[in-house]
């Protein structure tokens, strides 16, 4: 039975030279730069506020429990507070995504540009 033959190596499509370029602009860097520096501490933020609940209902039993309003406990609060702050995250986010959308149009414009010169 004959082997199966892998199929042949490509040669780097003119799309990869174009990435080439688009990675190794500034701009692209400090877009990536910017949205880093705006989902990194997000999601720490998000993921530290959500294991508090558990964290505070197993650690601080008592105080988690004190009634606030009716049969409504800190506990309970907290946990619909976390609703809250993922609506507030994610309204944060699609405000700094215009921006990140506004840079990249920037580089692909930069990019047309450079396409248009023949670089």
């Amino acid at each position: 039975m004959p082997k199966p033959s892998s199929p042949e190596p490509r040669a780097p499509s003119a799309n990869a030279s174009i990435w080439n370029r688009v990675a190794q602009s500034d701009d692209f860097k400090k877009l990536l730069a910017a949205k880093k520096a705006f989902v990194l501490p997000a999601t720490i933020f998000f993921i530290l506020y959500y294991f508090a609940l558990p964290v505070s209902v197993g650690y601080f039993p008592a105080f988690m429990q004190r009634k606030v309003w009716g049969p409504v406990n800190i506990a309970y609060l907290f946990a619909l507070s976390q609703f809250i702050v993922a609506w507030l995250i994610a309204y944060l986010y699609v405000r700094a995504a215009r921006q990140f959308d506004l840079r990249a149009a920037a580089v692909i414009k930069d990019l047309g540009n450079l396409e248009a010169k023949g670089n």
